[in-house]
């Protein structure tokens, strides 16, 4: 499995990062290897992605969506995968995104992708993000329900118990088998 973590700051209040992160069928404005993202539902998502010279469709699933705080989802359909948004508030006009994707190569053309300097692809596009932002001063639109995600039997703790690790901030559901 192939882990990439990257971050952008940018000049705008969380809220307004946010908004726009969340108006998902606007990615191809600004993101150069997205030509196309339908939401079917509040927590399903159509895309169509250039890679590797070859067109990607795939479906994913939001399992969690907290305002202001995280996106996060796993692929359903295509190559597999999972990630995470995570927004934070540096000062009251500067938002820390960071990125966290776990991808999964399955197919030879999916290798050929993950052989690919990915970190370099995604910090392209976390920059074509923030101009975005940054130029337009206000998201497209927002929405600001929730989806969680259940809580697996291994993540109850007692009260006060210290968290391992398993369920930080940061955490993002295991790839299914």
């Amino acid at each position: 499995m192939r882990t990439i973590q990257e971050f952008v700051d940018i000049r705008a209040p969380i809220t307004t990062v946010y908004d726009q992160w969340t108006q998902f069928e606007t990615f191809p404005s600004f993101l150069q290897h997205v030509d196309a993202v339908e939401q079917r539902t509040d927590t399903h998502l159509h895309w169509v992605l250039r890679a590797a010279g070859a067109r990607v469709e795939l479906d994913v699933e939001i399992v969690e969506q907290r305002p202001d705080e995280r996106v996060v989802w796993q692929c359903v359909r295509g190559p597999r995968h999972r990630g995470l948004a995570l927004f934070l508030c540096l000062d009251d006009t500067t938002t820390r995104l960071e990125l966290h994707v776990d991808y999964q190569p399955e197919t030879v053309a999916g290798k050929a992708v993950a052989l690919a300097p990915l970190g370099h692809l995604v910090r392209g596009e976390l920059a074509r993000f923030k101009d975005f932002v940054e130029q337009r001063g206000r998201a497209t639109g927002a929405w600001r329900g929730e989806v969680r995600r259940p809580v697996q039997r291994a993540e109850v703790r007692e009260p006060g118990v210290a968290d391992p690790g398993g369920t930080s901030r940061r955490s993002i559901p295991p790839l299914g088998d």
